[in-house]
């Protein structure tokens, strides 16, 4: 049986498979958040596909969110964590406070106590804070 360093260097010099040993490139798409408030959601898309969102309701400087999704296809990726720092960083720019009804939002902030304080001071109790 030949060494498999000579096995290794006839796979790199085959000629029926002239792309074989090179590793194909695709583009690497970074996901985006964005607001898409005619369906009162955020959402985190990579390409043009949707593959979550957080949705919530506006109540005058408060925002509630009270459901979160990833498509099953993008599940264990960080999705979910990168959405809901992206909306809640959007919450803090535009100065509205913060309802955690989304239990996965509310487990976010949880993690992350630096985002406490966008959830108002009097409504933490109710929200586990």
């Amino acid at each position: 049986m030949p060494a498999l360093s000579t096995l290794l260097r006839s796979v790199r010099r085959c000629r029926r498979c002239p792309n074989h040993g090179e590793q194909e490139e695709s583009p690497i798409m970074e996901p985006r958040v964005a607001d898409n408030p005619e369906r009162s959601r955020f959402e985190i898309l990579v390409g043009d596909e949707v593959a979550g969102f957080a949705e919530y309701h506006l109540f005058g400087d408060e925002i509630a969110f009270i459901h979160t999704e990833i498509d099953p296809g993008y599940e264990g990726q960080g999705l979910g964590g990168r959405l809901a720092r992206a909306a809640l960083d959007a919450a803090r720019e535009r100065k509205l406070s913060v309802l955690p009804f989304c239990r996965f939002i509310r487990g976010w902030i949880a993690k992350h106590p630096e985002y406490v304080d966008l959830v108002p001071e009097s409504e933490r109790p109710r929200f586990g804070f």
